[in-house]
């Protein structure tokens, strides 16, 4: 009876997460999680490559000895964790873009980064400022699914492997699936 109760409940909840998902704004959602690893990949990319960190057990070998590895700092897990926590706060450095030729929609970045040139000023024509409401729907957008995808997150950037974006934002969220533009415009 106990795991009866318990299969039905797990039904009712996955039918409840995926109907609330299919109810999501995808422009939104898929827009925030593009940022999200932007943004990360940026702030990874500011760390220094030499910087490493040891990882592993603290227990004592039979024979004395510790059993550690140094990984290089800006793709460990320790360090993603602590980029994760605040990257959604970079979600007001973006604005809704509309590109002139496409009329294809989506958040992109206008603020320019603290180490980037004033060559790489956008052009704010096409971006459409809609106050504090729209920055914090894609704020809000971005925390979901940095609560959701944590562990996707920090798995795929600690890999260092292939199109981070496309994986997490068109295969495991499923937010971009339809999205046909290019990916590193943000």
């Amino acid at each position: 009876m106990a795991s009866w109760i318990f299969r039905m409940s797990v039904m009712v909840l996955s039918t409840f997460i995926s109907s609330s998902q299919s109810k999501r704004d995808k422009l939104l959602y898929c827009s925030a999680c593009k940022a999200i690893v932007d943004e990360l990949n940026y702030s990874i990319s500011q760390v220094d490559p030499k910087m490493t960190i040891n990882i592993g057990s603290f227990r004592l070998n039979p024979d004395g000895t510790m059993t550690d590895k140094k990984v290089p700092f800006a793709r460990s897990e320790t360090h993603l964790g602590e980029l994760l926590d605040g990257v959604c706060n970079s979600m007001n450095d973006y604005a809704l873009y509309v590109d002139p030729e496409t009329h294809h929609k989506q958040y992109r970045r206008f603020a320019p980064r603290s180490s980037g040139s004033s060559e790489n000023f956008p052009d704010f024509k096409n971006f459409q400022f809609d106050g504090p409401e729209a920055s914090n729907n894609l704020k809000f957008a971005c925390e979901t699914l940095v609560e959701e995808l944590e562990d996707d997150i920090i798995s795929l950037l600690g890999q260092d492997e292939g199109n981070v974006q496309e994986e997490l934002c068109n295969r495991v969220s499923d937010y971009c699936e339809d999205d046909s533009q290019p990916n590193d415009e943000l």
